[in-house]
């Protein structure tokens, strides 16, 4: 499938502001998976530079698909095993245990899932006794997430996230869960979910790190090469991730939308290194905080008294 796109100019940063004439290029990326040789391969390169304010990473210029089907459309049928609709009693349970720390939890509270996928998030929440909503862009993770998971089409509405809207001050607990790194401008998307969430109430979010070791290995192993191009994110093919996030770009964007953040961890999840090396490198991530992904729990400041 042949994808057409816009090239749109960064001239600041999508977290903090930051005047993009000051950052850092890290190389470029290609519009297909690279491999070990992305200079003998024919296609589209755009440069991915870094945040030298939040440590944010991004392409400039940024693609835009003409058609965001092409990025978000059709899975293909072997994408929908059985396996997938399977909800494991453990979904989401660490992040209930946390929340509840977090929040002075009381039965009814209201969550909104923003990509709610199959609703797998929803349905854990409400077993842990939250009113669950959430919203979809995905039309057929939309229609299988009632007809097959059994959404109530009340709760779960179709729509992207600059296109959908709900009433200030709504929810108690607001989940980004690996959706912010694909939207076209996160700050705005923060402060949408900030309008939507209640004083002194969360929202979740979990992203791709900017400091994960595996990209700075691969990109040196680039380098060792005397290739130019690098490994962090993933703007024209599959998961199309337009950003990493340090905490720093959440530190930043708080002084802009007036948030505190409650808590943070970085998760290791997978090296995708030869596996014989996960022994030594996985401890290290995990002491170093350079991580797979990074998570952070965003409280809405309550407004200033008078």
């Amino acid at each position: 499938m042949v994808m057409r796109y816009l090239f749109n100019e960064i001239e600041n940063c999508n977290m903090c502001g930051h005047e993009v004439n000051t950052h850092k290029v890290l190389g470029k990326r290609l519009n297909k998976s690279q491999g070990l040789n992305p200079k003998g391969k024919v296609g589209i390169t755009t440069s991915i530079c870094k945040c030298t304010n939040c440590d944010l990473i991004y392409s400039n210029p940024q693609p835009i698909p003409f058609d965001i089907e092409d990025h978000y459309g059709v899975p293909p049928e072997e994408y929908w095993k059985d396996s997938y609709f399977e909800l494991n009693d453990n979904y989401f349970k660490g992040e209930i245990s946390r929340l509840k720390q977090l929040i002075d939890f009381k039965s009814g509270m209201k969550s909104l899932d923003i990509g709610a996928g199959l609703g797998k998030q929803m349905i854990a929440l409400e077993k842990a006794g939250f009113d669950v909503y959430g919203f979809e862009p995905s039309k057929p993770f939309y229609e299988l997430a009632i007809s097959k998971m059994k959404i109530s089409p009340v709760k779960l509405r179709l729509g992207m996230i600059e296109k959908i809207d709900y009433e200030e001050n709504s929810f108690d607990f607001i989940s980004f869960g690996a959706v912010l790194e694909h939207l076209y401008d996160p700050s705005e998307s923060i402060k949408k979910a900030l309008k939507w969430v209640k004083p002194n109430g969360l929202i979740h979010i979990e992203v791709p790190s900017s400091k994960w070791l595996t990209n700075k290995i691969i990109n040196l192993f680039y380098a060792l090469r005397f290739s130019d191009y690098v490994g962090n994110i993933s703007p024209m093919h599959e998961p199309y991730h337009l950003y990493e996030f340090g905490l720093d770009s959440f530190k930043r964007n708080s002084k802009i939308h007036d948030y505190t953040i409650a808590h943070h961890e970085f998760y290791v999840c997978e090296t995708y290194l030869p596996k014989i090396m996960d022994v030594i490198i996985k401890p290290y991530m995990q002491r170093t905080n350079q991580g797979m992904q990074l998570c952070v729990w965003l409280r809405k400041n309550p407004p200033n008294k008078p």
